[in-house]
């Protein structure tokens, strides 16, 4: 991810996001593409040798078949413009804008209305609203900015709007280990997935404000050097 710069982005390139948080962004995208296909895939063809666990879970979503398909093909459409979204330059073309509103509002509705059939109860469901209201507050803010015509402002709650997003993503290797431990722990499903969408959206949020956070404090302090800069100067 790349923080917005207000004064020459080519003088300083120490706000751009470290590589660790840019592998672990496209890994998010990768994982949040497997998992909807993979979802597409068993409700198309219901796989007849998954393991007992994973075959109640595609027979829950199976049995709200329109809405999970309502919910998770603009998520896909959503996780394909992210990137352009995120690594965006000068300019970008306007469909994807606006995609990316109209997608992102369509996923924050529908996610309400999916936690009707949370697997993991109210600790699930109460994530889901938690992490979908502050995704669609993100992506309500970026649209007033976007009126406004403050991009850099826009752009962090576009990102942040992004990061939470992607939460579902984390959630996915924090379920895996509560599958691999679960002869130990003896937790089915319906007890461990509520945990794990807390702990899998609350790392996105908490490491994304860190690292805008860092980035903004970072910028402060060579903002006075950079507007000092004759050539800075001239450029603005």
């Amino acid at each position: 991810m790349v923080f917005p710069q207000t004064i020459s982005e080519s003088k300083s390139n120490s706000n751009r996001s470290p590589v660790w948080l840019r592998i672990a962004f496209w890994l998010s995208i990768a994982i949040s593409v497997a998992v909807v296909i993979r979802r597409l895939v068993a409700l198309a063809s219901p796989p007849g040798n998954a393991p007992p666990r994973l075959g109640q879970l595609d027979e829950t979503f199976a049995s709200h078949a329109t809405l999970t398909l309502a919910h998770i093909v603009p998520a896909l459409l959503f996780v394909f413009v992210a990137p352009f979204i995120v690594f965006r330059r000068q300019h970008l073309m306007v469909a994807l804008e606006r995609a990316f509103y109209v997608l992102g509002a369509i996923v924050g509705i529908t996610a309400y209305a999916m936690s009707t059939y949370s697997v993991g109860g109210w600790i699930e469901r109460s994530a889901v609203l938690v992490f979908d209201s502050l995704f669609l507050f993100s992506m309500s803010q970026a649209y007033v900015f976007r009126r406004r015509l403050n991009p850099a402002h826009e752009r962090v709650w576009q990102l942040r709007a992004i990061a939470v997003l992607l939460g579902i993503a984390t959630t996915r290797p924090v379920m895996g280990v509560f599958f691999a431990t679960a002869r130990l722990t003896h937790l089915v499903p319906a007890q461990f997935f509520g945990i794990a969408f807390w702990i899998g959206f609350s790392i996105n949020v908490l490491v994304f404000e860190f690292w805008i956070r860092s980035a903004h404090r970072r910028y402060s302090r060579e903002a006075p050097a950079l507007i000092r800069d004759p050539q800075t100067r001239s450029a603005l």
